[in-house]
């Protein structure tokens, strides 16, 4: 085995997994995806290991890979916090929040803004669901979230909405009236499965639920695999390998907050604020959802 392991290269394989892939990594991290590709294979020749298979256009962590991953995170939060510890003058890093659902679209516009307004900070990223993040951002353990707003009861001004859309496999065909609808879907608690069971529920149809996962991928990943119909946010691109069911009842849209913790410098919020507001209004997402 090797005798060090280079710091910034487990940062990188830590965010492949937090951003969802090697390029949502690339922009959160602001360099080049074949940069990111770079420092798995140089983990991969000082480990002697495969880490990262390719699965089509995914990329899915081998058995070692996740082993490395746990060891990552342990060896990274004793680097930050004793870096933190020995260099006083260190500006706090901002962590900020997002739900997977809309990461991919929003994300990048968020944290480049914050890396431009707050060139001496480090902004870390983490991503979950709504539900872990608003708990997170209520402990203190992350600054500034973007969450998709259920009907929870979550504090925090409203940002924007995106359309809940069906998708399903193409070529997926729905059941007759009398036989049961199959949903994909988040395990509860969950407020999409919620309005898609209440809206199905309502038109006298019966659902059963075919296939549930904590995480985008997992629901993503069974629909394309023609389990059953999934509910999702959108800003007018389908996920790879699904299409939009428009014979399905019209879910309307869900609205997007940022929700922030008690003591958060007011800059650092009005920053994301104006970061938001200028993704939600830019013409590139207004034509997109009204396409």
């Amino acid at each position: 085995m090797a005798e060090t392991l280079d710091i910034i290269q487990l940062r990188t394989f830590v965010a492949i997994d937090e951003c969802g892939g090697f390029g949502r990594a690339a922009s959160a991290l602001h360099m080049s995806q074949p940069t990111v590709s770079q420092h798995v294979r140089s983990l991969e020749r000082r480990l002697s290991q495969q880490l990262v298979q390719r699965d089509g256009r995914k990329a899915r962590f081998t058995a070692a890979g996740s082993r490395l991953l746990a060891e990552a995170r342990r060896i990274l939060t004793v680097h930050d916090e004793a870096l933190a510890r020995l260099d006083a003058t260190r500006t706090s890093a901002i962590v900020v929040g997002s739900t997977e659902t809309a990461a991919e679209q929003v994300l990048p516009e968020l944290l480049g803004r914050l890396r431009s307004a707050y060139p001496h900070r480090q902004v870390q990223f983490h991503i979950d669901r709504s539900t872990q993040m608003t708990e997170a951002v209520g402990k203190g353990t992350i600054d500034l979230a973007i969450v998709l707003d259920t009907g929870q009861s979550i504090s925090g001004p409203e940002v924007g909405s995106l359309p809940l859309n069906w998708y399903a496999a193409p070529g997926w065909v729905p059941p007759s009236d009398d036989e049961a609808i199959p949903l994909v879907a988040y395990v509860e608690p969950c407020g999409m499965r919620q309005r898609a069971l209440g809206e199905l529920n309502a038109r006298g149809r019966r659902v059963e639920i075919a296939a549930e996962s904590g995480s985008l991928e997992g629901v993503i990943a069974a629909a394309r695999a023609g389990l059953g119909i999934a509910v999702l946010p959108s800003a007018g691109k389908a996920p790879a390998g699904l299409v939009a069911r428009h014979d399905f009842p019209d879910l309307g849209k869900i609205l997007v907050r940022l929700i922030t913790r008690r003591g958060l410098d007011a800059d650092v919020e009005e920053a994301a604020l104006d970061a938001l507001d200028g993704f939600f209004t830019a013409p590139a997402y207004v034509h997109a959802v009204s396409a």
